[in-house]
This record gives structure tokens, sequence and C-alpha cells, in this order.
């Protein structure tokens, strides 16, 4: 039995030491201390997920936050790439999909509260880190408190200081935090002085921020330490096998630091490992990988489960700020001087694709819908009712927990707990390496004068299970003492809904201090044990509904969903009341209508159950949610030329890692020429095109502009068309594919290489197919 001793006295954070926060006295007012952020006089935990306003079509900003909320991410992080604004020196550029005061504008109007990391320099996989060209070739020191360079970031800052006018917290505006520079490890001072010159330039928030993984040297206490982790890394060299520091982020612990991101940029080796200085600020997150961009030389691929388990991690490490990037894919712009990606050209070691920035994100580049996004919600809402009282709670760790991030064997467990109620974390997952099931598995925990033993009887946990269990949480007045489900959130209700979903398929039991519960009921087992309720033979799915009653006559309900059904789950206010949605197809909540995104026909169910529901299933109503009929349209392939000689892997001198294909090389591509039908184009949703091929690098041109391209990893590439409608009706898409040398210096998932190498290389194209995203639009009627 794994036990663990929670202690009853948990010391208070340290309070007003750090020179961030609203002013007193405002209404929403945010703070922060030692451990924790507050708003509204009560902790806060935010949920951020990137989104980059310049690498999106406007048109379809709307569209896709609206996406991003329904997620459940609460907050927008931005970068404001320099090199998209003043590509040109004195001649700025904020129109179109450049449009920050817009972007921002629009997140407010769909209550999102957003993080713009203004810069001056930002990484993001952009040109010169989003530096001009022209800020590089000055007589100047950049990154540097150097005169001459802050002559040039001033009227940088003056423009985001005018896009952001009447839009900061003072003026009831969505800008709750501002991030100066990134990946900057030793240059306080500078930050400082960056935050200052932001100030004076009108650019404001109540919280300040700054990357500080590579044990970044920070001024004390002006700027929150923002910390990040990732499953895999592109930035890695081509080795098979998994990045060594992504292993740490599998484990539970104190750690926040992560010295391997930036580390491709930084010229020191970091040294030392104390990390005691960051007990002054809370444990916020960044970079928690919600996906990899591809490199040429290194092309991972990243799954659903290892970015929520990850994420799980942290939440039981004791972050209470997660920020995912990307959450939300992107597409690179081509600037009017430059392609603006990062490459060995510009002295960059990784060389990136010149348009594709979709990070294998929650939402993709072109908006679509990926597991992750429902694996990932699953947590946020659990976070939406739980965060405040899980920000409050610090780590505690058993005594048997592994001490080494090559230990595949010991089962990694901790709490998280403020002394009086908490969470059980387990992971038993981890990318690449398979860990191995754990059998008669029971944990005891010693909390507030209670032992609480979950579950009574051992189980297995699997290999690939991560999960979260409460320990003593109040159900409306009804206290719970355990539970082996994952809380998933609370309809607020006169009968409040607390929801639950089944983990790793453990049974699930309900304990409920039995002095706390007067009645209760429903489809399982009910009986006492001693000082203790015990509900057992649940059968989670949309039916199984318990209904408790405290000593006061208060009632509540706790509803427990399968593990399945559990990843569909989305709520929101809709139709005037709380409700929880089930769809297999992806739902955005829009107020007074339900947006059903994909094809097919399958029922939503919703509780509670609107009125126009014609028939239910448990406690839910089913609402048909028919999307477009008739077929899909096919697209005309014709090649029009065969890929000639293969192309002899290029090395760059000073990376030592093989660069990408040039334009010249693409002129030895197998040429296809793709017609797309008008009737592809009859709605309004999204129109995919997709390709099943295998090879090196692919590029999509329609009218010869260069739109879409991939370094191919194993994935199908996809490319919206929605955004060249016009353009692809009258030319047409011509897609140019490379093949893949057998002896190719770069990194391809084991999974997706291919099986043969016939003559020295592979290049085929399977399939070309159109898959409509048809949007399915429900209102309160029905209709």
């Amino acid at each position: 039995m794994r036990r663990l001793d929670i202690p009853r006295q948990i010391p208070p954070p340290a309070e007003g030491h750090l020179r961030l926060g609203d002013l007193p006295g405002q209404p929403d007012a945010i703070t922060v201390n030692s451990r924790h952020l507050s708003r509204r006089g009560r902790p806060w935990f935010p949920i951020m997920g990137e989104f980059h306003y310049g690498r999106y079509p406007a048109a379809e900003w709307r569209e896709e936050l609206l996406k991003v909320r329904a997620g459940g991410v609460t907050v927008v992080a931005t970068y404001v790439f320099w090199i998209l604004h003043e590509e040109r020196r004195g001649v700025f550029d904020w129109s179109g999909d450049r449009d920050l005061r817009r972007f921002v504008t629009t997140c407010a109007e769909l209550g999102l509260d957003v993080v713009a990391r203004i810069g001056p320099w930002g990484h993001g996989e952009s040109r010169n880190g989003g530096f001009p060209d022209w800020v590089l070739e000055a007589d100047c020191v950049p990154r540097t408190d150097d005169p001459r360079y802050l002559e040039l970031v001033r009227p940088l800052f003056e423009q985001i200081g005018a896009q952001l006018a009447d839009l900061t917290r003072e003026h009831g505006g969505p800008v709750v935090a501002v991030q100066v520079e990134n990946e900057l490890y030793d240059q306080p001072d500078h930050l400082v002085t960056l935050k200052r010159m932001a100030k004076a330039a009108g650019i404001d928030a109540p919280l300040w921020t700054a990357t500080g993984w590579g044990h970044a040297q920070l001024p004390p206490d002006e700027l929150i330490p923002l910390f990040g982790g990732y499953s895999e890394a592109a930035w890695d060299t081509a080795h098979d096998g998994w990045p060594q520091q992504s292993r740490a982020h599998y484990f539970f612990g104190p750690g926040r630091d992560d010295d391997s991101i930036g580390a491709d940029l930084r010229t020191t080796e970091v040294t030392g490992s104390d990390e005691s200085h960051l007990a002054r600020y809370p444990f916020a997150t960044c970079e928690l990988g919600g996906g990899m961009y591809t490199s040429y030389h290194r092309r991972p691929i990243v799954k659903a489960p290892d970015i929520a388990a990850l994420g799980l991690v942290k939440l039981g490490s004791g972050s209470v700020w997660q920020g995912y990037y990307m959450y939300h894919g992107a597409s690179q712009k081509i600037g009017a001087l430059s392609t603006l990606q990062e490459s060995h050209a510009t002295g960059y070691p990784n060389d990136c694709p010149v348009i594709s920035y979709d990070f294998q994100a929650p939402l993709g580049e072109y908006g679509q819908f990926r597991d992750s996004f429902h694996h990932l919600r699953l947590q946020h809402l659990w976070l939406a009712a739980d965060g405040p009282d899980l920000a409050t709670m610090t780590l505690v760790m058993p005594p048997d927990a592994p001490d080494d991030t090559a230990d595949r064997e010991t089962l990694r467990w901790c709490v998280r707990s403020d002394g009086r109620s908490g969470f059980l974390f387990v992971n038993n997952h981890q990318p690449v390496e398979t860990l191995p099931a754990h059998e008669d598995v029971r944990f005891t925990v010693e909390l507030d004068g209670r032992e609480l033993v979950v579950p009574r009887e051992p189980v297995t946990v699997p290999s690939g299970a991560y999960f979260v269990w409460p320990l003593a949480r109040p159900v409306g007045g009804s206290l719970l003492l355990t539970a082996t489900a994952q809380p998933m959130g609370v309809l607020d209700a006169d009968e409040p809904v607390h929801v639950f979903c089944q983990t790793a398929g453990i049974p699930v039991e309900l304990v409920f201090d039995a002095a706390t519960v007067a009645e209760a009921g429903g489809p399982a087992t009910v009986e006492h044990d001693g000082d203790r309720l015990v509900i057992t033979d649940l059968v989670p799915g949309p039916g199984c509904l318990v209904r408790v009653r405290d000593a006061s006559g208060a009632r509540a309900a706790v509803l427990v969903l399968d593990a399945a059904t559990a990843l569909t789950a989305a709520r929101g206010t809709l139709w005037g009341a709380d409700r929880l949605v089930l769809s297999e197809r992806p739902v955005v909540i829009e107020e007074d209508r339900l947006v059903v995104y994909g094809q097919g026909a399958s029922d939503v169910r919703i509780h509670p159950a609107p009125d126009s529901a014609p028939r239910t299933d448990g406690v839910f109503g089913l609402l048909p949610a028919p999307a477009a009929a008739g077929p899909v349209p096919e697209a005309k392939v014709e090649e029009v030329q065969q890929a000639g000689p293969t192309r002899r892997p290029v090395i760059d001198a000073a990376s030592g890692r093989a660069s990408a294909p040039t334009d010249a090389d693409f002129e030895q591509a197998a040429v296809y020429r793709i017609t797309v039908p008008v009737e592809a184009f009859a709605g309004e949703g999204e129109v995919l095109l997709r390709l099943d091929w295998a090879g090196d690098v692919g590029r999509a041109y329609v009218g010869g502009r260069l739109v879409a391209d991939q370094f191919w990893y194993g994935p199908a590439w996809e490319i919206g068309l929605r955004r060249f409608r016009e353009e692809i009706l009258e030319h047409g898409i011509e897609v140019r594919l490379l093949p893949l040398s057998e002896d190719a210096p770069v990194f391809v998932s084991p999974e997706a290489r291919p099986a043969a190498y016939p003559g020295g290389s592979v290049l085929e194209l399977r399939s070309v197919t159109l898959v409509p995203v048809p949007r399915t639009v429900i209102t309160e009627d029905g209709r």
C-alpha cells in the first residue's frame, strides 16, 4: 500500500513583495502572492493558450477564438512579431491580419483575457526571432541596454501602446499580462528597462512576465518567471529515441525549469540547479507543449496522451497557471522582403517550413479539432470549478517517489492539498517508452485527522493511465471523502450537478462522510461502512446520476460518465442555463446557439435537457444535429511531372544539421495539378484538401504563389482551402513533392518510417481527397 501523510498546517504564502497587481479598490482586481494569483478577492487559475493573430486570417479570428474558448481556455497569449509590423524601418503595418487592436478587441468581446508577448525579440520560429533585418544591420547591440538599440525599440513600443489604447485594465480592457523579451537569460537590468519603456508607451497590465527557463537571471520581484515543458523537441538533433530532457516532465516534483528550451540558441551552458529563489513566485507556465513543430532534421509525432499527461503532471506538481504553446496552429507570412521563418540562412540551427506552423496543436493550422483538444478540455472542465481551490494547495510527494528520470518501474503519484482537502494525481504514461502496468494498487492518505484509503480494494493501474482523484471535497453540503473517478466540474443549478468520469477502467466508487449525508440514491448500491457511506456498482454513462441530500435538506447530484463519453463533453451557458453537452462531433457554444462541426448525423446530448428535446438518453435530452447531406465532391488530380533525381542531403556547416530544400530543388519535384470543383465550396465551412503521401517535403501553390508546405512526418497533409477559394477556382492547385533519400540525416518517428526505399528513396502520393467541414447550427427550438 502506498502511504502519504499530509501536513495539517500549510505555511501561508508570502504577500506584498512582488511589484505587480492592480491598484487597490478595483472591483475586478488581480493580485499575486508567492503561491497563486487572485481575482475579485478569490484565487484565480488562468488557462492560457497561444494563438498568433498575425499568422491567421483576420476574417476567421472570431470563429477560431470561439473554438479556443470552447476548449476551456480563458486567456489568449499572442506574440507581437516586430518583423510583421515594421519590415521596413519606419513603415508600420497594423492592417488586415496584422491588426492587433482588432484581435484584442475580439478577445474582449468573447470574454477572453489577453497576454501580449511584446518582445522586442520573440523567437516563435520567426526569422531573426522576430527582429526585422534592419535591426540586425544597425550599429547597436540588440537585446541589451545599448541606447542605440533602445532608440530602435521605442517607436515599436509606442505603436503597440497606440494599438492597445483603452484596452488595458485601467480602461476595463482584457490585457491582464505583458511579457517582455523571450528566453533572455543574462540581462536582468534590460528586462526592467523594457518594462519601464513599455509602461511609458501606454502598455500596462497588472501582471508582467518573462520566460524563466534556462535558469534565467530575472530582476527580483519585477516579473513573474514563466516556465514550460515539451514532450518532444524539434530543436534536438536527429538522433533516434526520446529527447533526454523531456523525461522530467512526466515525473511529479517541485522542479520548474527546463534548460533544454531555447538551448539551441544559447551561447553558454546552464550551470547549477538551485531553484530556491523561485519560492517567491507562483508556479506559472506559458509553454506547455500543445504539440511540436517539425524542423527539417527532426520530425516527431506528438500524441494527445503525451500532451494531456504532461499537463496533468504540471498540475500535480504545483502549477497555478496552465499556459500552452501552441494551442492553435498557424501559418507563417511571406514578407515583402523575405520569407519569415526560422532557417539556416539566418543563422538558426533549425530549418523550419516556409509556411506551416501547425505545431500539431489542439486546434490545427486551419482550425482542425485534434484529439488533444478533447483530452485537454477534460482537465479544463475540472479546473473551471476546482482551479481556485487547487491554486491554494501545495505539493506533497510520497516517500517512495522515483528520484531518477530513468526509473520506469515506480508508480508516479503525489497529492496537492491545503491540509483539509486535496487531489491525488497519478501518471503512468510517457511517450516513446511504454511504462508497465501496476497491480494491487491502493493509496492511503492521512488528511486532516482521517485515514483515506482509495480504492477500498486494490486495483490495477494500466500502462498509459493518468488521472486525478478528489480527496475530502464538497458535494453540495456533503463531504465526498474519496472517489475513483476524475472530477469534471460542477453544473450550476438549484440542484448542483458534480460531474465525474471513470478513469483507466477502474470501477467507480464514491465514499462520503456518512455524517454529512441524510439520503443518497440512484442506479447504484448504497451502503454504510462505519462512519462512511459507500456507493458502488455504478455503470458510468448518461444515466449514471446519484442524488445526495445533506443534513440541512439541500440536494446535489453526482453524474458519472464513462471515459469515452467524457472526451465528448463541452460546457457553457446555452439557452439561459449552464449546460453540459455531449457530442461525437466538436461543438462550440455561442450563448443562444450550438454550432456542431464536421460530417455525420449523430444526436447531441444536453443536460439539463432543453424543452425542445424530442427524446432523452438517461438524464440528457437528445437534439438531432444533421450535417449537410449529399456526396462529397472529388478533386481531379493530374500528374504533370515526375520527380527528377533525388536530392542529396545538404548539411549546414554552422549547426551540423540537415538543411531543407531550396526553391531551386523543387524544379526536380514531382508535380501534380489538382482541380477543385466549385460545389466543394457550397457551404460556409472549411474544406480541407487531404494528401496522404510519403516523401521529404511538399509545397502547394495557387496561381504561382506558395500557400502551404509540409515536412513529411507521417500524418496526412491537410490544407484549408476556404481562404483561397477564388484563386483556387481560377487557377487550381499545384502540388510539388520531393522524395526522401534513404540516407537523409533526419529523424522520422519509427511508426511513420517507410518500410522500403526502392532505388534508395521514397515518394508516394497515395490519395488526394476533399474533406468538407460543415457547421451545423442548433437553436433553442431545435432547428
